[in-house]
């Protein structure tokens, strides 16, 4: 028995698309119609449609597994026989394009938090120095009081308390961001195949949206 070029193996059955090399983690989807991996409701184009949320959390979540050197490539297995020789080029593409825009978009995402904290931190130095400074004056006047002592560290707390967004942001907010988006941009590489494992009529893939072959012009006499 032997598998598709590249290493695939996928015994016994029509495949084509990208060879995937044998040390891949393959991701493995199983659908009657391409158009299932898809949102029926996205009105776009079908390169720059969304993948439904359900195929789209399977790939992630199956990608997530996988270690973080590990390279990701997509098998799709289709209930019905091959439609048009490019149907598995305009999957990848599809593929490519909504992964593409997930890793901009995480990377527009923390674009916005790096400036939101450089902005909290800013605010909370000024606001830590402000109340040090109003402690201190406090404690001095009040020299030799409690009260002065126990207004001095409730101002502070305060100060430390204006440290904290920042803090966050910097330590633990940003780096799940660039993670997500490293994920996207190898999703967004990953070949992608097709194994046609249905015995439907041969005209099927004529009813799999968006294999179907673009109008022909009408020609005006």
């Amino acid at each position: 028995m032997s598998g598709p070029e590249g290493g695939t193996a996928v015994t016994g059955q029509r495949s084509a698309g990208d060879p995937i090399p044998s040390d891949c983690v393959r991701i493995e989807v199983h659908v009657s119609e391409l158009k299932q991996l898809f949102n029926a409701m996205d009105p776009s184009p079908f390169r720059e449609k969304d993948l439904d949320s359900e195929a789209e959390e399977f790939i992630v979540g199956w990608a997530r597994e996988a270690s973080r050197d590990a390279q990701l490539a997509l098998l799709v297995y289709l209930d019905r026989p091959a439609g048009l020789p490019e149907e598995p080029a305009i999957l990848r593409e599809a593929i490519r394009e909504f992964f593409s825009h997930r890793a901009e978009s995480a990377r527009r995402s923390l674009r916005r938090l790096l400036r939101l904290g450089r902005t909290s931190l800013a605010i909370g130095l000024v606001v830590l120095a402000v109340f040090i400074a109003l402690g201190d004056l406090l404690a001095h006047a009040l020299s030799g009081q409690r009260m002065g002592e126990i207004l001095r560290e409730s101002l502070l707390i305060g100060g430390w308390v204006a440290m904290w967004r920042p803090l966050e942001i910097f330590l633990y907010e940003w780096w799940p961001i660039r993670d997500e988006a490293r994920l996207d941009d190898r999703l967004a590489a990953m070949p992608v195949r097709i194994a046609y494992t249905g015995d439907a009529s041969s005209e099927a893939w004529r009813w799999d949206w968006p294999a179907v072959a673009p109008a022909q012009p009408r020609t005006v006499r």
